[in-house]
């Protein structure tokens, strides 16, 4: 089984906790020393796009889902132990529910928001 970053291990964790901030935290860190690598990228992309809609910021969300899709492309099927088809039926669930005609919600509504589908990532090697 391939070692990764200790980083990387906790990504998973607190991707399937819902914890999408620390999300980003841990791959900016790993970002950071290595920054062409766009798999990084596209997965902190991706945990931000769900942090702002939850938060009701939906057109950041739609654009940072958007960036996610296309910084990981060139990484499918799947990279670093990760299927990456099964994030991308997820990005375009999400494109599809995310609203078209609504930039942004208050928080305290961001309840009527249509809810995303969970995904739960897991290390495949």
């Amino acid at each position: 089984m391939a070692e990764y970053p200790i980083e990387y291990y906790e990504f998973f964790i607190k991707f399937n906790e819902g914890d999408y901030y620390t999300c980003h935290d841990l791959l900016e860190e790993m970002w950071m020393t290595d920054k062409g690598n766009l798999f990084f990228k596209g997965l902190l992309q991706m945990s931000v796009a769900i942090y702002h809609y939850e938060y009701g910021n939906v057109k950041g969300a739609r654009l940072m889902m958007k960036a996610a899709h296309d910084y990981l492309q060139e990484y499918r099927p799947k990279h670093w132990g990760l299927d990456l088809e099964n994030i991308y039926i997820f990005i375009e669930k999400c494109h599809v529910i995310f609203p078209k005609d609504i930039n942004r919600v208050p928080f305290e509504e961001v309840e009527s928001l249509p809810k995303l589908p969970k995904l739960y990532l897991y290390l495949n090697d």
